[in-house]
């Protein structure tokens, strides 16, 4: 029969922070003394709370106004032939890990800030940024960052665009997670603005 023996409890010592971070000899001399070792490795041991990463993908510009007759870009409106006045559907897809750190990151709110860059060709065309913003919730790893604009609403003139993205993982609405979290990047999507002469 297996005999189980109550656990030992104790309070730790209170130890300043400068003492622990640079101890001084006194502190060191208060220390119990231990036998001798086979190797340096068994007085330090180095470990990582675990790993948090996201995935970006599926970057869009996107124009959303289809066909039109009776006549348009051949052989119908391209999704990347975008009048000044057509809405543009912009965002891409983040997708994160589901390791302990990355749940409570996202169940604690962070917010998740995706930059689109439409870098202009040419003198004619514009470059301007877009700033979409979402806030995680808990149990969801998988986001689409995203709007619906009009080009002429952003600013944006007739010419030819590259389209861009950069991500900031957060910080957190509380003020202990007032950081960024991770940063990435993903590119590139290629883009006609025009000022065509069709009624959609």
């Amino acid at each position: 029969m297996t005999t189980t023996l109550p656990a030992i409890e104790q309070k730790a010592e209170i130890v300043a922070p400068t003492e622990i971070a640079n101890p001084p000899e006194e502190f060191l001399n208060r220390l119990p003394a231990q036998g001798g070792l086979v190797g340096d490795t068994e007085t330090y041991s180095r470990e990582i709370l675990g790993q948090s990463q996201f995935e970006l993908y599926h970057l869009k510009a996107t124009g959303l106004r289809g066909q039109v007759p009776p006549w348009g870009p051949y052989p119908e409106q391209s999704k990347h032939i975008v009048d000044l006045d057509e809405d543009l559907r912009v965002g891409l897809v983040i997708k994160f890990d589901q390791s302990p750190l990355t749940r409570l990151l996202l169940c604690l709110g962070v917010d998740i800030n995706a930059y689109f860059h439409f870098e202009g060709l040419g003198s004619a065309a514009a470059e301007k940024d877009l700033k979409v913003t979402i806030k995680s919730v808990e149990g969801q790893f998988k986001y689409w960052v995203g709007t619906v604009i009009k080009p002429e609403d952003l600013g944006l003139t007739k010419g030819y665009y590259l389209v861009g993205a950069t991500v900031e993982v957060g910080p957190l609405t509380h003020k202990c997670g007032q950081y960024v979290f991770g940063y990435g990047y993903i590119g590139e999507r290629r883009l006609q603005i025009a000022d065509q002469p069709f009624v959609g």
